[in-house]
């Protein structure tokens, strides 16, 4: 590869990384309030855990974060 198509491809890589870090954020978000939701209407912790693919101490620690800005 040449010293411009190395570059292009880092800049591309770069790009792609900063939408997928935006989308985990976003994400995070989303399961944070569905797992506050789920918890108002009395659902278990051990059943959001299941539903969500996290451990119950997950669950714990994402409904205590605070959300990103």
């Amino acid at each position: 590869m040449s010293e411009a198509q190395v570059l292009r491809s880092i800049r591309g890589a770069a790009t792609r990384r900063k939408s997928a870090d935006a989308a985990k954020r976003q994400a995070t978000e989303d399961l944070r309030g569905f797992c506050q939701q789920a918890q108002k209407a009395g659902v278990s912790i051990t059943r959001i855990a299941t539903e969500a693919g996290l451990s119950r101490q997950g669950v714990y620690d994402l409904l205590a974060e605070r959300p990103s800005s």
